[in-house]
């Protein structure tokens, strides 16, 4: 027991002797940069695109705002169909258009999902799977959407009404 009791209090009076030497940093200093300057975009104005071919004609016609909204018309008039026309009303995703495409074709008002990629100037209307749910037709995944470059349209001045 006389044992136990030295080794124990050996091993404290190590550990109490042992102190950690405590060092004194100086806290880093972090210099704040400047705050940049807001990027402000000033809406571009109305913007219009059309397409031309056999008889067939497509019109865009939007602005888009500040907040990337987009506000616009849409016609579509393809040979040997009937025509429709109506309004365009979505968001710019950096250079693609989403937008729900409100219409009126054979007496009848429809809604349906479109999607419009900007390149180069010009704008590639793009197809793919859709579905049908609550009144609208949109597509089933926006990631598999083809963009055919046969129907681009290219931009126009806009007509005034």
């Amino acid at each position: 027991m006389k044992k136990v009791l030295a080794i124990a209090t050996l091993i404290l009076t190590v550990l109490i002797s042992c102190k950690k030497e405590t060092t004194t940093t100086e806290p880093v200093q972090i210099t704040p940069s400047p705050p940049k300057e807001a990027e402000i975009v000033e809406p571009a104005g109305d913007q219009c695109y059309a397409w031309r071919a056999n008889g067939s004609v497509i019109e865009l016609s939007f602005n888009v705002n500040s907040h990337q909204e987009v506000n616009g018309k849409l016609s579509y008039n393809l040979a040997g169909k009937d025509k429709n026309e109506g309004t365009l009303i979505g968001n710019m995703k950096g250079d693609t258009i989403v937008a729900d495409y409100t219409f009126n074709s054979e007496g009848t008002s429809s809604v349906r999902e479109v999607v419009f990629l900007q390149k180069d100037g010009t704008l590639i209307e793009g197809y793919g799977d859709v579905v049908q749910a609550n009144d609208k037709v949109s597509f089933k995944d926006k990631t598999k959407l083809k963009f055919d470059q046969k129907n681009t349209l290219t931009k126009i001045d806009c007509k005034v009404d």
